[in-house]
């Protein structure tokens, strides 16, 4: 079964849904951790704040994180230092440094006991071409003040052949920390709503948003923090940033896990961090990773991640896996601040390429500055209108011909056949087809109940594929993913999918036997 650690572990939250139209200072989408972490550092500030969250908060990126709290994302100093300059780069490391601070600051103003366990950070390489850039990297964190070290050994059992070590990194409970900081916004009229997707966004001399309800509020200023910009009017953040999943596995081990938080420098990612449980001690076990949508048979992720953990330790048991999905920039830093350089009261956040956690509590901080300050020491360096580097405008046209790609072939009539009568669709099996003209995507749960829903991303129009891992329909575009009774998992998408009714065209394709 795929559950996450994070959220077998705690209790559902229960706030109410917006149900009457209301006004406040600060209206903000998206109630994970950048959501709920802005809310209180602006409530703080003194303003009032109102928190929308399509679902209940802290169970979607963040109910599903590695919950990695450091400034160690992958190799990325000396590539900023190169690329953006010396100063950027020194923003981005102190912004991130700042965050594990203010991370176990908030915690112990709040009493809040979230499993948070200072750690070592590590990224190791087994292959000859990463030795010189992890010394690279190494004296990259040096010169911009991180406490950098470079290795020959780590003390998890891997042959090595180098590695680099951060020290005074951490790691915590993701909603062991953010459920208690939750509960002290509402209140002073602030509040949490959930079950309360944002569908419109209206600009004027205020901002107007609009429920799924057809609830509004209206504020002064506006924060998207809802992982993937579901405001598509400017900006352009379909064409700039690409979601990508991976996978997580919670091992128990006969041995005892050594310490410290590790990634490999090489594809394919493995990550590996531990967690106490009350069922003992769980090693976190990560990586594998392909752009949503976009996986053949997502389940050999797992199997994957599952050879690797018994090559590394004994493994006794598996008891949780999941999945996750995250939003990757073009240039790989986030975008936060200002929506548009023209859009002075409406702010983003998104693009945590999988370091989320840190960047998360930075982005808050640069937002709270923002819209209390003014401006943020760190506003450059995140900035979503910067100027991109030729190796990011490259990538703008590889990402966005790889979003055309999918959009067409979705769309060329006959890539998808007909099935012939008496198809026959076995329990947990699903398969598109074409009725109608109509492109058809049909899954059978385990009780023999067939599910009929149309395939057409309501977000841009791409077309849907199967995840066998998850059992949902993923866009292969810009990521959206539904469930196969056609409800919203993930965004950007803020309308479900429409279901196909049994009808006798697709009754007679579809045997009952199963």
């Amino acid at each position: 079964m795929n559950i996450s650690f994070w959220l077998a572990s705690t209790p559902d939250t229960s706030y109410p849904s917006l149900d009457s139209d209301i006004k406040t200072d600060v209206a903000i989408v998206g109630g994970g951790l950048v959501g709920i972490l802005s809310a209180y550092l602006l409530k703080k500030a003194g303003y009032n704040v109102a928190v929308l969250e399509a679902g209940r908060i802290a169970k979607a990126t963040t109910g599903h994180t590695t919950a990695k709290i450091t400034s160690q994302h992958n190799l990325i100093y000396d590539k900023l230092i190169r690329q953006k300059g010396e100063e950027l780069a020194r923003q981005y490391a102190t912004a991130n440094e700042s965050a594990i601070k203010e991370i176990k600051k908030i915690a112990d103003e709040n009493k809040i006991e979230c499993d948070y366990i200072p750690q070592a950070a590590y990224i190791y390489t087994q292959q000859d071409k990463y030795i010189q850039q992890i010394e690279a990297e190494t004296q990259a964190a040096l010169s911009l003040g991180i406490k950098a070290h470079f290795l020959e050994e780590i003390p998890v059992p891997l042959k090595i052949i180098a590695a680099l070590r951060f020290d005074d990194q951490a790691q915590f409970h993701p909603r062991k920390f953010l459920l208690p900081l939750a509960s002290t916004i509402c209140g002073n009229n602030s509040q949490i709503y959930e079950n309360s997707r944002v569908v419109d966004l209206e600009e004027s001399l205020n901002y107007t948003l609009t429920t799924e309800q057809g609830k509004k509020v209206t504020a002064q200023k506006v924060i998207i923090a809802s992982h993937y910009p579901f405001y598509n009017k400017s900006g352009f953040y379909f064409a700039r940033i690409y979601p990508e999943r991976s996978y997580i596995i919670a091992i128990q081990a006969q041995e005892k896990y050594p310490g410290g938080m590790y990634i490999n420098a090489e594809e394919p990612p493995r990550s590996l961090r531990c967690q106490d449980s009350e069922k003992g001690e769980l090693i976190l076990v990560v990586g594998d990773n392909h752009k949503t949508g976009q996986g053949e048979n997502t389940s050999l992720h797992y199997q994957a991640l599952t050879e690797f953990a018994h090559e590394t330790f004994a493994v006794k048991n598996i008891p949780f896996r999941w999945s996750t999905q995250d939003c990757m920039t073009l240039d790989g830093i986030p975008y936060v601040g200002q929506y548009t350089s023209d859009t002075p009261n409406l702010y983003v956040a998104t693009g945590f390429g999988k370091w989320g956690m840190t960047n998360s509590m930075s982005a808050a901080m640069i937002l709270r500055d923002l819209i209390v300050e003014g401006s943020s020491p760190w506003q450059d360096v995140y900035n979503p209108s910067r100027q991109t580097v030729l190796a990011s405008a490259k990538n703008f046209v590889v990402e966005n011909l790889d979003v055309a790609k999918h959009l067409i072939d979705g769309k060329i009539e006959g890539k998808i056949s007909p099935l012939p009568e008496n198809t026959e669709i076995k329990a947990g099996e699903s398969k598109i087809m074409s009725v109608d003209g109509n492109r058809i995507g049909a899954f059978r749960d385990e009780q023999g109940t067939l599910h009929l829903i149309n395939t057409t991303c309501t977000h841009m129009g791409c077309e849907l594929n199967w995840n066998s891992a998850e059992q949902s329909w993923d866009c292969p575009c810009h990521g959206s993913r539904f469930s196969y009774d056609g409800d919203i998992l993930e965004g950007p998408a803020v309308h479900p999918l429409s279901a196909e009714k049994e009808t006798k065209t697709v009754s007679k394709l579809l045997t009952d036997e199963y």
